[in-house]
């Protein structure tokens, strides 16, 4: 394989030298230098694959880490977007309050921007479920009087992670004259959306740390490959080559392992998303749920990708500007 790509960029380069500027466009010549000289920086990683694979693999798990936080928090904030739906605002009236008028709150309040449906639970439903959930049924024969009041469930459009609009609307309901007692019981979901946003902020910070370590990993293999080829460097100045020619192979070998370790990190998530969707979906399954494990998609694959050859490429040229200026032809 490595003979195979430095053939290949032997003959470009034949090919740039057979061809004059007439013949040839001075953009066809640029990206054909630039296809010779990756194809040789590839050639030369391929030459090498044990030290390749190994730098590699610690640029893909420093990025597997936190795509593997954040797919799993995707998966808890999917699997708790259905929770809003089962927010509900208890309207518990007055005793003294009529089913007649109850009905007419009813329709008043459906027409309210904040509110998606309401079901009315008049006081003979109310009754037939306590007796069904409290286990008092037969005591509760010998009452005289139904004692429990009309309710009203109101099922808000707003969800409960908007604390300030929820928190306005519960207040606005049980101002009304009917009404002896909102209530909103949803506490442990606001303190879930707050440990989903403290997580999301903590996956940003470990990605910022070990998108510095890829920096540090890729400039320092880019320095040692400077050092070893520094007789060729200076050669090349002596010949006057540019700053620019000199430095193209060691930014297209910190592509190239931006693009190895980035596939690397898509495999090692991969992975982990099958080792975890069986026990994972029997226990969805003791809960009566079909949810199952989703992983990146495509543009999210894509867009890891892309980071870590912007990685790479960000690396070497830190690691190419700052060395290859202390070295000169003596």
């Amino acid at each position: 394989m490595a003979c195979l790509l430095a053939q290949t960029a032997q003959r470009l380069q034949l090919a740039n030298m057979r061809n004059s500027p007439h013949k040839k466009s001075r953009l066809s010549s640029y990206f054909g230098n630039h296809l010779r000289v990756s194809l040789a920086s590839l050639g030369r990683l391929y030459a090498q694959p044990v030290a390749t694979f190994m730098t590699a693999a610690v640029i893909a798990i420093a990025l597997a880490l936190p795509v593997d936080l954040y797919i799993a928090l995707d998966n808890v904030g999917k699997l708790s977007s259905g929770w809003d739906g089962s927010t509900q605002i208890s309207l518990f009236l007055h005793t003294s309050v009529k089913k007649q008028e109850a009905v007419k709150l009813q329709q008043r309040l459906e027409r309210h921007k904040f509110i998606k449906k309401i079901e009315l639970i008049d006081k003979e439903k109310g009754l037939e479920q306590f007796k069904e959930v409290s286990g008092f049924g037969d005591a509760l024969k010998y009452l005289d009087d139904n004692p429990l009041p009309i309710v009203m469930v109101v099922h808000p459009k707003i969800s409960v992670n908007q604390a300030d609009r929820t928190t306005s609307l519960v207040k606005e309901l049980g101002n009304n004259k009917l009404v002896e007692l909102a209530q909103l019981d949803v506490q442990w979901v606001k303190r879930l959306y707050t440990f989903l946003e403290i997580a999301n902020r903590s996956i940003w910070v470990i990605s910022s740390m070990l998108a510095i370590a890829v920096l540090l990993i890729i400039g320092n293999t880019i320095r040692l490959d400077i050092q070893s080829r520094r007789e060729e460097i200076e050669v090349s100045k002596l010949i006057g080559a540019s700053d620019a020619f000199i430095r193209r192979p060691f930014l297209y070998t910190g592509l190239w392992y931006g693009i190895i370790g980035g596939v690397l990190a898509w495999i090692i998530t991969l992975a982990s998303l099958i080792l975890m969707e069986n026990p994972i979906h029997k226990l969805a399954l003791l809960y009566h749920s079909e949810f199952r494990l989703s992983g990146l998609g495509f543009e999210n694959t894509l867009l890891l990708i892309l980071i870590s050859c912007a990685l790479g490429l960000i690396g070497s040229w830190l690691a190419v500007s700052r060395h290859l200026k202390d070295i000169e032809p003596s």
